[in-house]
């Protein structure tokens, strides 16, 4: 008896552990999703800001760069690796 309540109890425990696991992967997912959302946004501004001039200042095209990085290490999608692409075309001005 003592040997069924001591598996019992074993169980429980790994239940109650994965169950926080889990609360704290979902929680991750959704604070990664969110960044993710967050530099998807800063890259469009930057980009739709200086589209028609194809010009971009030092520091924008450094922080896009930036935010490229942070993106892509989060699971980023081709759109924006498109648009890195046009914009290391354009001019760099200080």
């Amino acid at each position: 008896m003592q040997k069924v309540l001591a598996v019992a109890g074993a169980v429980t425990a790994l239940a109650a552990a994965a169950a926080v696991v889990w609360k704290v992967l979902r929680w991750g997912r959704r604070i990664s999703d969110g960044a993710k959302c967050q530099l998807r946004s800063e890259m469009l501004r930057i980009y739709y800001h200086h589209r028609e001039t194809a010009t971009i200042r030092q520091y924008e095209y450094e922080n896009f760069v930036y935010c490229y990085e942070a993106y892509t290490a989060l699971g980023g999608n081709s759109f924006i690796g498109k648009i890195y692409g046009e914009i290391k075309q354009w001019e760099v001005i200080s």
